[in-house]
C-alpha cells in the first residue's frame, strides 16, 4: 500500500510527477468541498506537499507525519500547531538565493534606470519626437539590507559588485560579515539610499516598515520588497509614493497578492512583478527536487536535509 500524501497547491510539473511516482497524490485545491474530502480522506494522510498549512487543517489529518513547504518561507504553515502534534516541518532554502538575488539587484536597476519605462517609450513611438530622460545608478549608493540570511547575503555580495556600500539590520549583529550593523531600522533607512527588504514575514515582521521607517528613507529613497508584502504599511507606502514623500519602489510582492492596490499602476516611480522572485526553471527544479527528498527521507527514516527549526 502506497503512502498517501495531500498537496495543497500546484506544484512545478517535475516535481508533481516525481511525487506522483512514489506516492498516492491528493490535491486538496480541485476538491470541490474540501471540507467534505478531508472528512472522509483525512485520516489516511501522512503528509503534506505545497504551502497555506493552517491548524485547521492539521486538525483534520489525524496521522500527519511532515508538512514539506515549496519555498524557503514557512510564514503561511502553523508552525505552532505542527509542533505542539510533533509534526515535522521542511521548507527548500538556498537553491533558490542566487535567483531571488539576481532578480533583486535586476528590479534595482530596473527602477533607477526606469528600464521598464524605456521599453513602453519605445514600444510606444516617442522617441524620435521626446526624450526620456535622466535617471540615477547604483554605483556609489547605499543600500540598507533588513534581513541579511541566505539570500541578504547574495544580495550583499552582487550589491558590492555593483560598487554599492552595504549595511543591515536584523534582530541581532553578525560578527563575521564585513558590512555595518544598525540596531534601529529607522536610523538604517535615513543613512541609505536604497532599503532592501529580504526578511521572513510572519507576526515578528508584520508592519516592521513603517510610515516613519518609510517617511526616513525620503523622497530620494528607493525600497525594495522581495520578501513579504506584509513587512509594509502598504497603505503609508502608496500615499507617499504618490506625493513624493518617497522617492521610488520595486515590488515583487503584495499584502493581498494577486490583488495590487491600483494606485500603484499610475504610478512611473514604481516596478511591480508578480512575486517572481524565485521563478526559473533551475530553481523551481531545485526547490520541488528538495521538497522530493524530504519526504523520501522522513518515510525511510533518515535525517531531513533541510528541517525548519
Amino acid at each position: 500500500m502506497t503512502i498517501e500524501i495531500l498537496q495543497t497547491a500546484p506544484l512545478h510539473a517535475p516535481c508533481q510527477e516525481a511525487l506522483a511516482a512514489r506516492y498516492t497524490v491528493h490535491k486538496l485545491y480541485e476538491q470541490a468541498d474540501k471540507a467534505a474530502w478531508l472528512a472522509e480522506n483525512g485520516a489516511r494522510i501522512r503528509a503534506i506537499a505545497g504551502s497555506g498549512v493552517s491548524a485547521d487543517l492539521i486538525a483534520q489529518l489525524p496521522n500527519l507525519e511532515i508538512i514539506a513547504s515549496f519555498g524557503v518561507g514557512y510564514d503561511n504553515i502553523d508552525i505552532a500547531a505542527a509542533k505542539a502534534r510533533n509534526i515535522r516541518v521542511t521548507n527548500t532554502p538556498d537553491v533558490l538565493s542566487d535567483a531571488v538575488a539576481e532578480y533583486t539587484i535586476g528590479m534595482m536597476i530596473g527602477l533607477a534606470r526606469r528600464i521598464p519605462q524605456a521599453d513602453q517609450f519605445v514600444r510606444q513611438g516617442q522617441w524620435p519626437n521626446h526624450r526620456l530622460g535622466l535617471f540615477s545608478e547604483l554605483t556609489g549608493k547605499t543600500v540598507g539590507i533588513l534581513g541579511l540570511g541566505r539570500i541578504g547575503k547574495e544580495i550583499a555580495s552582487r550589491a558590492q559588485a555593483m560598487k554599492m556600500r552595504v549595511v543591515y539590520h536584523g534582530r541581532h549583529r553578525q560578527p563575521n560579515v564585513p558590512y555595518v550593523y544598525y540596531d534601529n531600522l529607522e536610523a538604517m533607512a535615513r543613512d541609505s539610499d536604497w532599503l532592501v527588504l529580504i526578511a521572513p514575514g510572519g507576526k515578528g515582521t508584520e508592519g516592521i516598515v513603517s510610515r516613519k521607517v518609510l517617511e526616513a528613507l525620503g523622497p530620494e529613497g528607493y525600497l525594495l520588497n522581495i520578501a513579504r508584502g506584509t513587512l509594509v504599511d502598504e497603505p503609508a507606502m502608496v500615499e507617499l509614493l504618490g506625493n513624493g514623500g518617497l522617492g521610488g519602489a520595486a515590488l515583487d510582492v503584495f499584502v493581498d497578492e494577486p490583488n495590487v492596490p491600483e494606485a500603484l499602476f499610475g504610478l512611473d516611480n514604481v516596478v511591480l512583478s508578480p512575486h517572481q522572485g524565485s521563478a526559473t526553471s533551475q530553481t523551481r527544479d531545485a526547490m520541488g527536487a528538495l521538497l522530493a527528498a524530504n519526504l523520501e527521507n522522513h518515510f525511510a527514516g533518515e535525517p531531513l536535509i533541510s528541517a525548519v527549526a
